[in-house]
């Protein structure tokens, strides 16, 4: 039996489910989330989808996203328990293993091999992919609500396919949901052109911290603390921001130093190909993908930047 086999199974028999995906949701965090939960309601199941933090602002637009919880009962129980893009099962902030009988893991993040049953496909562009493919094994005819979540994922998670990630599959899966009744132009700007006044005050005060290597092979920005309370605008609202200095000829690694707390920083690495981010960010403590990571630092922004600097300079120096 293979592994979608099991989990079509454990869909078949289970009666009460429980989805949950990592801490500051992404889209296709997100997407994937909501879409196996309309798909697994639409089957009759009992469905909880959770998420420890609320969906982001310009997500709010997908239908039924209002369904997300950031908590559940302590006493609940689940005969199964879906993992999805979560690299690593505490980045979901619960307990899921004391939550359900089956922990079902699907992911396409490198080294997640977690859960009783771990679905795993660092090829797959998005876990949205990943999840449409088991909706599909199910012989689920998926509705317009539910391909809307899917094509989210996938469309926030290829960078509106200009990623590497974008592969044949992305297109193939995104075609088939378009054919469903999605709008494309409606969907990207939902998502890429309705941002708020606040977002684009803090984007005008994080680029002031522009800072390029001497090299020109990398350059990162940062967000402190004080800066975001100037600029009225909520830490989701900085989304994204990494890709501008990714954007700049020459550079290679770019990188977003985001202050979570005095002296405590999540840096998001991005990658345009050559460096592979994911094995820093695992040398500092964290992970993700070759093009795409994320790690956190415990000390000052400036010893942060040189942390940072040093071990780019290091890994750049072996490619």
């Amino acid at each position: 039996m293979t592994t979608v086999e099991q989990i079509v199974e454990q869909i078949q028999y289970g009666k009460t489910f429980l989805i949950a995906a990592h801490e500051n949701p992404d889209g296709d965090a997100i997407g994937s989330s909501l879409g196996l939960a309309l798909a697994l309601r639409a089957l009759g199941k009992e469905v909880t989808v959770f998420n420890v933090d609320p969906v982001p602002e310009m997500m709010r637009f997908l239908p039924q996203s209002d369904l997300f919880c950031q908590s559940v009962p302590e006493d609940a129980s689940y005969d199964v328990a879906f993992v999805l893009d979560a690299g690593d099962v505490s980045r979901t902030r619960l307990p899921i293993r004391e939550l359900c009988r089956t922990m079902i893991n699907i992911d396409h993040h490198p080294h997640s091999n977690f859960g009783d049953i771990c679905f795993l496909d660092i090829s797959a562009c998005a876990t949205a992919v990943l999840v449409y493919r088991v909706l599909v094994a199910c012989g689920h005819q998926l509705d317009l609500d539910t391909a809307k979540a899917l094509y989210l994922g996938i469309l926030s998670d290829t960078g509106s396919f200009r990623y590497s990630s974008a592969n044949a599959e992305a297109f193939d899966v995104s075609g088939r949901l378009i054919a469903l009744g999605i709008d494309p132009w409606e969907m990207a700007s939902q998502l890429y052109e309705s941002h708020a006044p606040e977002r684009m005050r803090l984007l005008g005060m994080v680029l002031q911290t522009l800072e390029i290597s001497d090299c020109g092979r990398y350059a990162s920005m940062s967000l402190t603390k004080d800066v975001l309370e100037r600029s009225g605008a909520m830490e989701e609202h900085a989304d994204g921001f990494v890709n501008y200095p990714r954007s700049i000829r020459g550079v290679e690694v770019a990188c977003f130093i985001n202050e979570l707390a005095d002296d405590h920083y999540k840096i998001s690495f991005r990658s345009r190909g050559k460096v592979d981010v994911g094995q820093l960010a695992r040398d500092l403590g964290g992970g993700g993908h070759h093009n795409a990571a994320g790690a956190k630092i415990q000390a000052s922004l400036t010893e942060t930047r040189a942390i940072i600097a040093r071990h780019l300079d290091q890994l750049l120096a072996r490619s």
